[in-house]
């Protein structure tokens, strides 16, 4: 309770003259004490980029592509939904089965069928369209493990073919927003042709699109060691001068494969310092499930995504990656959803399961191998960014109009809120309209917050 005392008001400047007692002299020393730190922190860390993580990236077999393949995919998906109870059910099996792993304390007693069927019905929808207009987000045109070795008259051959097909397949209905080639790894019984590879296709791709495409996403795999990535970097360098391109025009994401990436001969953690080594060019660390899984020893049987080892290494790889702007993606499964129905099903709750792990411990993005797994992808992500979107608007607004609330949120929160409700935008889970009319903000006002953590 406040008394009715008056007391004197000191003139500011007086008080900053009695209070301050840090000269100018020592704040200098102390600027120059962390400008190692500053320059660090802005150019090692500068925060999230702002660009469209996929939800997904698709491998296929290099000699296996074509204009038209997203879309085939899409329709092989709805076929194989339509064929084993349809969207709607498959969506209730999704939506139920991720109630039963919620441990909020406000979702612990199930809904009631009605509400299932009403939020499956809305989910399957929204599911149905993306795999009608974007059915693969990222694909990837695999001339590693998924083309093995054919000749090099045959790779040649194929990898050129690719590269037309791609660009042509850009003027197609649901054409991906990312696309590129995994090619063979840096260890020397593969470098020259993989090297070959890449080669070609930036070379074939560059002359059909008459520029370097930006949705272009070269993968490097199988990187055990620092040099590996220099390597890399020194290839890039070379073929930027080749085709007359902007220094760090091509980046390229690293698959994390082998256990000498998360702990080097001498001891320490690589991750860190093959980004480094990356010059920013890296844009993503990919973890290999069962290369990386064989490596430690792991019997086939028990290789998987959620095997402690996996986590083990995502672990140290989400570390490596906080705060840099590079992103991080899951690995895959390689249970097919094919056979008898039963087999379908299970292989679906398998992936779907998966799928809303991963995205719960903060990974984004995955791997699909096959037409069947997108349905699962997309109703497990779209529910995983439905399910919280009301209360993260909510939460959003409530910070930004500074409005009564029962959660007092801070700028590293409001950033986290901005970043769920941007990401459930771009893959298709929420409208623009939804999501403005929530926030009662604009996408840049949100897009903003999502960088900085403040309204504009």
């Amino acid at each position: 309770m406040r008394d009715n005392v008056e007391r004197p008001v000191l003139p500011r400047n007086d008080a900053t003259k009695e209070n301050v007692k840090l000269d100018q002299s020592t704040l200098t020393d102390i600027d120059s004490l962390l400008a190692d730190t500053d320059e660090l922190l802005s150019t090692r860390y500068p925060g999230d980029r702002d660009v469209r993580q996929p939800v997904h990236t698709v491998y296929v077999p290099g000699h296996l592509s074509s204009p038209s393949l997203p879309r085939e995919w899409g329709a092989q998906a709805l076929d194989c939904v339509e064929a084993n109870g349809g969207m709607v059910q498959l969506a209730e099996r999704v939506i139920i089965a991720s109630r039963k792993e919620t441990v909020a304390p406000d979702s612990q007693t199930m809904p009631n069928l009605h509400q299932v069927a009403r939020e499956a019905e809305m989910l399957a929808e929204a599911v149905t369209t993306k795999l009608a207009t974007e059915p693969i987000e990222d694909l990837r045109l695999d001339f590693e493990d998924g083309f093995g070795n054919r000749g090099d008259a045959t790779e040649d051959d194929c990898v050129r073919q690719a590269a037309r097909n791609v660009i042509a397949g850009l003027d197609e209905t649901g054409a991906p927003a990312f696309f590129g080639i995994r090619f063979k790894c840096m260890e020397a019984e593969t470098r020259a042709r993989g090297l070959r590879t890449l080669d070609l296709f930036l070379a074939e791709v560059i002359a059909a699109h008459g520029s370097l495409p930006t949705q272009l996403v070269l993968t490097l795999p199988k990187v055990s060691t620092v040099a590996q990535v220099s390597a890399m970097v020194l290839a890039c360098r070379a073929l930027e001068a080749q085709h007359g391109l902007a220094e760090g025009s091509i980046t390229f994401e690293v698959q994390v494969e082998t256990p000498q990436l998360i702990l080097g001969a001498d001891g320490t953690v690589p991750l860190a310092p093959v980004l480094d080594a990356g010059a920013g060019r890296i844009t993503s660390l990919h973890y290999g499930t069962y290369d990386y899984s064989a490596s430690m020893g792991v019997a086939a049987a028990y290789q998987a995504m959620d095997h402690p080892v996996a986590d083990f290494a995502k672990n140290q790889m989400m570390l490596a990656v906080a705060g840099t702007g590079v992103h991080l993606s899951d690995g895959s499964t390689n249970i097919m959803p094919l056979g008898e129905p039963e087999e379908i099903h299970r292989a679906w709750s398998l992936h779907a399961g998966l799928v809303r792990r991963h995205l719960k411990r903060g990974i984004y993005q995955g791997w699909d191998m096959h037409p069947h797994q997108l349905p699962t992808r997309f109703l497990a992500t779209f529910r995983f960014y439905r399910e919280g979107a009301e209360r993260a608007a909510t939460r959003l607004r409530n910070y930004v109009f500074q409005e009564d609330s029962a959660v007092l949120d801070e700028p590293a929160t409001a950033r986290a809120l901005a970043r769920y409700l941007g990401r459930g935008l771009s893959c298709g889970a929420h409208t623009e309209e939804f999501v403005t009319g929530r926030t009662k903000m604009s996408i840049e006002t949100l897009n903003h917050i999502a960088a900085t953590g403040e309204a504009e």
